[in-house]
């Protein structure tokens, strides 16, 4: 890829509490001062998991939910019941429209699904994005800046291990190079798996 992933390029240091690194972590991680940077040196130290989550807090949060979804479908699951698929829609919907109504859909789908699913996390992440979590018309309740990349990265390690968990590190490198082409303002588009 040529292009320089921009939407990555945000300061290291205010992600690294939402990581919650261990000492090794840490050490891979020492001197650098962007996101792209931090995932790169993850990623080659073989820590993909913790890669994988730094770009899912260092991604804008409309790229991150669709980074989101696009994982999801790059790992299709053939008993994904219906209330799942409609999640990972509402999601990709906010990501093509997001204003309140498409944010709160997003939610009340995620709710029906039991937030087992990739897809259920998505729809989280979008709903987590911004406005307020308390119900509509009550005092605003502002969700944690840090919200939407905690819920993007529950749906992309779900992603990773979800039907053969031996693929994840295969797949945390695919996913990581769809957040580096979304980060340069592509559309991160991965090609599913088949069986």
């Amino acid at each position: 890829m040529s292009a320089t992933p921009v939407k990555l390029a945000v300061p290291l240091a205010p992600l690294l509490p939402r990581l919650e690194l261990d000492a090794e972590g840490l050490a891979a991680l020492a001197g650098a001062t962007d996101a792209v940077t931090g995932v790169e040196r993850l990623a080659a130290a073989g820590r993909m998991s913790d890669a994988a989550r730094l770009a899912a807090h260092a991604l804008p949060k409309r790229e991150a939910v669709w980074w989101a979804c696009m994982c999801a479908r790059a790992v299709p699951d053939p008993a994904l019941l219906a209330a799942d698929r409609e999640a990972l829609e509402a999601a990709e919907l906010w990501v093509r429209r997001p204003d309140e109504s498409a944010r709160r859909a997003a939610m009340e789908i995620a709710s029906r699904t039991g937030f087992r699913s990739p897809e259920a996390w998505a729809a989280v992440g979008a709903f987590w994005s911004g406005g307020s979590m308390a119900p509509e018309g009550q005092p605003a309740v502002p969700p944690g800046e840090h919200l939407t990349g905690v819920a993007i990265a529950g749906a992309i390690v779900l992603s990773a291990v979800r039907i053969a968990p031996a693929r994840a590190d295969a797949r945390f490198a695919r996913f990581i190079a769809a957040a580096r082409d979304i980060a340069a303002g592509g559309a991160g588009r991965l090609q599913p798996e088949e069986g």
